[in-house]
C-alpha cells in the first residue's frame, strides 16, 4: 500500500503561478489592440507641439500673427518655404557647418579615446588602475560651469579662445569621463575566454582591442556616439563662452536671432527644424545599435 505524503509549503513562500500585476490584468481585459491604439494616440498627442512648430515655420509672419497654426488644415495654400530660404540666405549655412565642424571631431575623439581607456581599465593590469578609474568616475560630478573661467583664461594664453578647436577640446575633455565609465562597464562583460584565446595566438593588445573588443562593443559605442553627438549638437553654453561670432554654431546663431528680433518666430521655428535634420538621420540610421546598447547588460 502506497501512501502519499503531502508536504506543506514553508511559510512565506508562494506556490503556483506568480501573481499578476494590475497592468497585466487591464491589458488582458481590454485587449492588446486597444492598448496599441492608446499608445498611438499618446504619441500623436506628444507630437502636437512639434507639428505646430513645423506648421509655423512654413507660414509667413502675418499669417502666424493672425491665425492659429491649426487653420492650416483648412487653408493649406498658406504654406510656403520662404522662411527657410530667407534663413539660408542670412548666413545660417555657415553656422550649420560650424556645428558640424565642432560636433563630428568631438564625437570621434571622445569615442576613440574613451574606447581605448575603457579597454585598459577593463582588461589590462597596471599599477593604480582602480584608483585612477575612481578618479575618472569622480570627474562625472564636476560641473562644467566651474571650469569656464579658468579654461577661458588658459585658452587666451594659448591663443585658441573663440576658435573651433578650443570648443572641440572643451567638449572632448568633459565628455570623456562618462564615455570611459559607460564603455568600461560594457567591456567587462565581454567573455574573458575570447581575449585569452587571442593572447594565446600571440595577438598584441592593440590587435585584441581592434579585432575583438571594438567589434563586440559596437552597440555601446553606437549608443555613446548618439548621446555625445546630440549633447554637442544642441549645446549653447559652451558656444556662448568659447565661440566667436564667425565660429558660432546653430544654437548661438538662433539665440542671436532671438535677441535681435524678439518675436521672430518664423526664423526661429525654421532654424529649429533645420537643426533637427541631422540628429534625426543619425538616430534612425543607428537605431538598431542604440536599442542594443540600451539593453546591454540588462539580460544575461
Amino acid at each position: 500500500m502506497t501512501t502519499a505524503t503531502a508536504t506543506a509549503a514553508p511559510a512565506g513562500l508562494q506556490t503556483g503561478a506568480p501573481r499578476r500585476g494590475l497592468a497585466s490584468k487591464i491589458v488582458d481585459r481590454v485587449g492588446s489592440g486597444v492598448v496599441q491604439v492608446l499608445m498611438v494616440l499618446l504619441g500623436v498627442f506628444w507630437l502636437v507641439p512639434t507639428i505646430g512648430l513645423f506648421v509655423v515655420s512654413l507660414r509667413t509672419v502675418d499669417v502666424n500673427n493672425a491665425e492659429g497654426w491649426w487653420t492650416v488644415f483648412t487653408k493649406p495654400a498658406e504654406l510656403t518655404i520662404k522662411n527657410y530660404s530667407d534663413l539660408l540666405a542670412s548666413g545660417f549655412t555657415s553656422s550649420f557647418w560650424n556645428t558640424v565642424a565642432i560636433t563630428v571631431p568631438t564625437t570621434i575623439l571622445v569615442i576613440g579615446i574613451a574606447a581605448m581607456a575603457a579597454y585598459a581599465f577593463a582588461w589590462m593590469e597596471f599599477k593604480g588602475r582602480d584608483s585612477l578609474f575612481l578618479v575618472v568616475v569622480g570627474l562625472l560630478i564636476v560641473p562644467i560651469q566651474i571650469a569656464l573661467i579658468p579654461i577661458a583664461a588658459m585658452y587666451g594664453g594659448m591663443g585658441i579662445f573663440g576658435s573651433i578647436p578650443g570648443v572641440v577640446l572643451f567638449h572632448t575633455a568633459f565628455g570623456l569621463p562618462f564615455a570611459i565609465f559607460l564603455l568600461r562597464n560594457f567591456f567587462v562583460g565581454i567573455p574573458a575566454s575570447l581575449l585569452e584565446a587571442a593572447r594565446m595566438d600571440g595577438a598584441p593588445e592593440w590587435k585584441i582591442f581592434v579585432s575583438v573588443v571594438f567589434p563586440l562593443g559596437k552597440p555601446a559605442i553606437a549608443s555613446l556616439g548618439i548621446f555625445q553627438f546630440l549633447w554637442v549638437w544642441n549645446d549653447m553654453l559652451i558656444a556662448l563662452v568659447f565661440a566667436n561670432p564667425e565660429n558660432q554654431p546653430m544654437t548661438k546663431a538662433l539665440q542671436s536671432q532671438m535677441r535681435q528680433f524678439g518675436s521672430n518666430i518664423d526664423i526661429l521655428s525654421s532654424g529649429a527644424f533645420l537643426s533637427l535634420i541631422i540628429p534625426l538621420i543619425l538616430f534612425f540610421a543607428f537605431q538598431r545599435y542604440f536599442v542594443q546598447g540600451m539593453m546591454a547588460g540588462s539580460v544575461k
